[in-house]
Order: structure tokens, then sequence, then C-alpha cells
């Protein structure tokens, strides 16, 4: 195995994330095999730690692996990579008739194999059977990309699986690692769960996540943190939205921001215009896209709870149970839990590119689709952009930014959870949001809140804002018995903070201040 060199804090801080940006892996030897990972791979140490290991697992059977993710997030690239480096086999399934499948599939095995004709399979049973073989001498990756469209067509599919690595296939077959990739989170959350036939086969479930904000940062090459956040506030962390989506184009400076949306989000020749739609085309649980889309707009119009979506769409909040499941469960939409009603939950749309369409585009779509009229649109969408693309956007930033990667040294305490909530104030008949509230545990285990913070994009931070959260602390106080007077304060702001307020913070140990440059870099 190759030397990494691993600091103390490192491991303290052991995690997902700090595998993903701790563990610089530029290559593993298993087994006697060097596996590196390609130069133009950004990142993604840890999926390829992951899928390296089960690649090389030097066991004699057939074993499993699912992975999966959104669209756009480099799953293709990992997987032909990882068959590439060992000799395995790949096979990107399309949308097509089972017939069809089969013959492409056969094309596809005699071209890996070296052989002049392309194998003839009548049914599916007969293509596993062969596919559980291809191992040579040791273990071989074995990759069936866009495995939902495959299983459309023929449903049997996993059951044929599920018996190519029970006893009676182990025999048959050899060393093949076989990987099973798709898009639709539905359809691949479900392909381990419950009574279905794969369940408990698996020996590697692998999500590609979005790059977060740091990431996304690196990965565009912006020094600038205040441009970093717009950019990210539009196109988030989807890789392909860098590379092919705009052929490199990055914005040249905050001036060039609002001249680099027009001519690649708002052009009507660039792919990212239309990447909206296709990403609710493209999800085959979706079929109802017009009431999916205005569940959206909803959302990115302000409206978070059920009964304020339901309200903007005219429907009553009863009908829209199935669009919203459906919308979370292929990871359009999140349902974050109230901070102080545990029945109470706020909806969040988590791709920008989403919520940015259905804010700024899809109300001015029939002027967006005449070109020339982009700049105008842009524009006239300024203050849309800031209240329901910008403000919601830094708030979620703060609570990824205090639940990933602030300290206990900041936050008094080890962080469990965080959230937002609007907390209630009986006394002015009212309530008043926290846009982060920080939760760790006592040393008895009871929960406790450690802190709360307000986020801010657009204003300066002064003592006013101070003075809410120090009013806010003391009714928590008084209302709920997890908080305690030393409750940490939090103020974040994209624009800064008055001299005034950043010579208290130097003096309070209770209060933090998080621009954007600890936002980025900090702790």
């Amino acid at each position: 195995m190759v030397n990494v060199d691993v600091s103390n804090s490192a491991l303290q801080r052991f995690g997902r994330e700090s595998i993903r940006r701790t563990f610089i892996i530029s290559c593993l030897i298993i087994e006697g095999v060097l596996v590196d990972k390609p130069a133009e791979m950004f990142d993604r140490d840890y999926e390829w730690s992951e899928l390296t290991r089960f690649v090389r697992y030097p066991g004699a059977e057939a074993t499993l692996g699912v992975v999966s993710g959104r669209r756009r997030q480099g799953k293709t690239f990992l997987l032909d990579a990882i068959c590439r480096a060992a000799g395995g086999f790949y096979f990107a399934a399309t949308e097509a008739t089972e017939a069809e499948s089969l013959h492409q599939f056969g094309a596809a095995l005699a071209r890996h194999l070296g052989e002049p004709v392309p194998r003839r399979f009548a049914r599916w049973d007969e293509a596993v059977e062969t596919l559980m073989t291809v191992a040579g001498s040791g273990p071989t990756p074995v990759v069936i990309d866009e495995f939902p469209y495959l299983v459309k067509a023929s449903p049997q599919l996993p059951s044929l699986i599920q018996r190519a690595l029970g006893p009676q296939g182990r025999r048959q077959g050899g060393a093949v690692r076989l990987l099973l990739c798709g898009s639709a989170l539905s359809f691949m959350g479900a392909l381990l769960a419950g009574t279905a036939p794969l369940r408990g086969r698996a020996s590697l479930e692998l999500v590609v996540p979005t790059l977060d904000y740091r990431q996304a940062r690196d990965f565009w090459g912006i020094s600038d943190p205040a441009l970093a956040l717009l950019v990210n506030a539009v196109v988030g962390g989807t890789p392909a939205y860098r590379r092919e989506f705009t052929l490199g184009d990055v914005p040249g400076g905050i001036d060039d921001f609002g001249p680099w949306v027009v001519r690649n989000v708002l052009n009507p020749g660039r792919p990212l215009f239309r990447e909206a739609r296709f990403l609710l085309a493209e999800e085959p649980e979706l079929r109802d896209t017009a009431l999916y889309h205005g569940v959206l707009s909803a959302v990115a119009d302000g409206n978070h709870t059920r009964g304020g979506i339901a309200g903007y769409l005219g429907r009553k909040s009863t009908d829209l149970s199935h669009a919203l499941t459906a919308l979370e469960d292929v990871g359009m939409i999140a349902r974050e839990a109230d901070a102080f009603h545990g029945k109470r939950s706020a909806y969040r749309i988590t791709e920008p590119i989403l919520g940015f369409y259905h804010a700024i585009m899809r109300p001015e779509w029939t002027d967006l689709e005449r070109p020339g009229y982009a700049e105008q649109v842009w524009e006239r969408s300024q203050a849309a952009f800031r209240s329901k693309v910008l403000g919601p956007h830094f708030e979620h930033l703060a609570r990824v930014w205090t639940r990933w990667h602030a300290g206990p040294e900041t936050l008094g305490g080890l962080r469990t959870r965080v959230a937002s909530g609007v907390l209630p104030d009986p006394a002015a008949k009212t309530g008043h949001e926290l846009d982060v509230v920080v939760f760790g545990r006592t040393e008895d285990g009871r929960e406790a809140i450690l802190a709360i913070g307000e986020a801010k994009y657009g204003d300066v931070v002064g003592q006013g804002h101070l003075e809410r959260l120090e009013r806010l602390r003391e009714l928590l106080v008084r209302r709920d018995d997890r908080a305690r007077s030393g409750v940490r304060l939090l103020l974040f702001s994209a624009a800064g903070f008055v001299p005034g307020l950043q010579e208290i913070a130097q003096g309070r140990d209770d209060l933090q201040l998080v621009g954007l440059d600890r936002l980025y870099e900090g702790s």
C-alpha cells in the first residue's frame, strides 16, 4: 500500500468529508496490482479507493456492487476508468427493447473478448450466465451502466442476477466484480431494499455525490470566494456543468458573472438553458411533469411548507403527498425538520440549477426563447435573484459550514445535527426564524442546543443583528430546557461586518463572525 500521511487532526475529524479531502490518494497497490487514478479525475479519492477495494477483493467468488447518484456527477467516468485500469468489461445500456438490448450487449461482450462475431443471446438468463464467466485468472470488474433502462424492458433481470450470485452460480462462474450503476435514485435505492431480489447481496453501495461548495470552487478554479458563491448558487457542484456544458467558460471576475450567466445559462443555444427541464424528463418516476414543475416553482418562490406549496398551486395539501414524496425520492428536494417543532418541516430544492430555473427562467421563458433578450431578462431579474436564489443558498451554505467544517471550539462542543427553525414567541404572538440551530449532547447523553445563528447575504451585519440574536437566545433559554445561557451566537455575512462588531467579537467567546473567507477556508 502506498504510504499516506495523515495528521492527528484529520484522524480526529474522521468521517466521509475528512476522507475525501484529507486522504489524497493518487494510486493504490492492492494484491500486488497498481491501480492509478486518472490524472484528469478531480477529487473522487474516496470513491476511487472504494471501487478499487471492491474490484481487487481477492476472493474467488463473484461479488455485487451498486453505484448511484444524480446525473452529470461523473459516475460513468469513474466506472469506465476502473474498467480500463483493471481490464474489465463496461456496458452502457440504452432505452431499448429487450431484443435490442440483448443484441447490443452481445456485440459489446464480443468486442471485449476479442471475438470477430457478436454473441447472440435469446434471453437474459443466457446473457447473465455468460457474463459471470468473463473473469480471467483474477478479479475482473464488470460494469452495467444505466441498469434501470434494462430492467424497464426486462423486469426479471434482478432475479436472474440474484440466481447467478447464488451457490450454483458461484460454482459455475469466476471472480466477477459486478457493478450495477444508475441515475434513477428511487429505482437504485429500491434495488437493495425490503424484499427486493438483490437485498443483502451487495458488497458495495456507493453513492457519488455532487461536489460540495468548497470542492466546487477548486474545481472551477475560482480564487475569489464572492464569485465562487455566485457561481455555486447557479450551477452547484455538478462536474459536467464546468466542462461539457460550458466548454470551460469560467467567469473572469465579479464583473463578468452577469455576462457569464447570459452567455451560458440564459442562452437558448447552450445546454444549461434546458437542463432543468431535462432533469425532470429523465426521471422515470416523474410522470406528471407539470405538477412537479409547479411544486418546484412554489418552493423557489419562498413557499417551503406543504401548506404554502398547496396555497401557491391552489390545491389541497393532501393532494401533494405523492408529488412531494416522488421529488424527494429522486433527490430534487429535501425535507428538513424544524429545529423546534418535530412534526413541522420545510422543503428545499437540492440542485441549484433547478432553483435558478424556477425562480428566474421559468417566469421569463417566452422572452428567453427569443435570442437577444437574455440580457434584458437578467437585468430585470436582479431583485428576484438576490431574494430567491442567493439569500436561501447562502443560508444553506451557512448550515453546511456549521455541520461539516466548523470545529468544536467554534460551536462550543461536538455537533450532532444542524437545522433551521421557527422559535415560537407566545407573548408576542409570533415566531422568529433562525437560519442555523446547532445541536449536540451533554455529558449524560441528553440533547443540547450549542449555538444559534443568522445568515445575511446582502447586509453588512452590525450591532442590530447581534442584539436580535441575543434576544432570541434569552427567549430560547426560557422556553427550551435544551438551551443554556452560554449558547454560542453565529453571524454569517457575505457583505461583511461593521468594524465595531468585529471588535466586540474579539473580546467574546460566545460570538463568532463568519464571512466569505472563513466560510470557504476556515473552521
